[in-house]
Formats: C-alpha cells, structure tokens, sequence
C-alpha cells in the first residue's frame, strides 16, 4: 500500500459520509449512520476539525479534533478515532494523531487531551509513542436521555 495523506474534511459529501458511518461500526458497538446534513453540521462546527486518512485514495481512518476557549485558555481533545481493519499497522493512527496535535497547536491550545480504555492496548501504545502522558483523573459520565 502507498502513503497515508492526511485531509481535514472540508465538504460532506454522501461518499463521505457512508465512509465516516463505515469506520463508525468499527468505533462503536452502538454505531452512529450520519446523513449528509449531520456530516455538514460537524464540518461546519467552528469547535471540530473532522480529520480523514486516505490510503491509496481510499478512506482508511479518521480522527475528530475538538478544540474550545475557556477562562484558563484554549483546550483541544481528541475524539473517535478508528483505523479500518485493513489499514491498521500502517501508521494511520500515528499519523492522523500528529496531524491532530499540529493543528490543536495552531490553534493556540497548550494541551491535547484524549482517553483510551486500558484495554486497548495497541492504542495505548501509539500514544505514549506519539507523546502522550498518562494523567491521573477520573472521567465521570451522565448519560442524557
């Protein structure tokens, strides 16, 4: 397989969107199927930056980059990321991670953030490797109904 080429969506497109609900059903045991209207709605979000790894011309990965202004400064997290199973081992992740981080830099955020359940090992792994420290903190959630 050739280079990994590293985009930030800039138009939604149905093509675009059945690849972001693909990847999705790799993500999440509950995935999401975005329409056109919603892939829009988030790359239009001034708060996110949808990025997509192509692997051949084919997109192979993705990567949401969140990044806010609060009282103490400009935040960035990363959110979803997910390599389809074909691509993974190629550096895709890496490379979307780093993309992320560049981009959350020039936004002015000091620090990126994500989270990763212990048991994903190989994630783990690529973010100490891309920098990343682990944070002692607890994450709380409340699900909305």
């Amino acid at each position: 397989m050739g280079e990994v080429v590293i985009e930030v969506a800039g138009e939604a497109t149905e093509q675009l969107a059945e690849a972001v609900s693909s990847l999705n059903r790799q993500l999440s045991s509950r995935p999401r199927v975005l329409s056109v209207a919603e892939l829009a709605k988030l790359i239009e979000s001034e708060a996110t930056r949808l990025l997509i790894a192509y692997l051949d011309g084919a997109p192979v990965g993705m990567l949401t980059l969140v990044t806010y202004a609060i009282p103490t400064g400009v935040r960035a997290r990363i959110e979803d990321v997910v390599v389809d199973e074909v691509a993974r081992g190629r550096g895709v992740a890496l490379e979307l991670t780093n993309a992320a981080v560049e981009l959350a830099r020039a936004a002015g955020a000091r620090t990126v953030d994500l989270t990763s359940r212990p048991e994903r090992e190989a994630a783990n792994r690529l973010y100490r490797r891309a920098g990343f420290e682990v944070r002692e903190s607890v994450t709380y959630r409340r699900t909305l109904d």
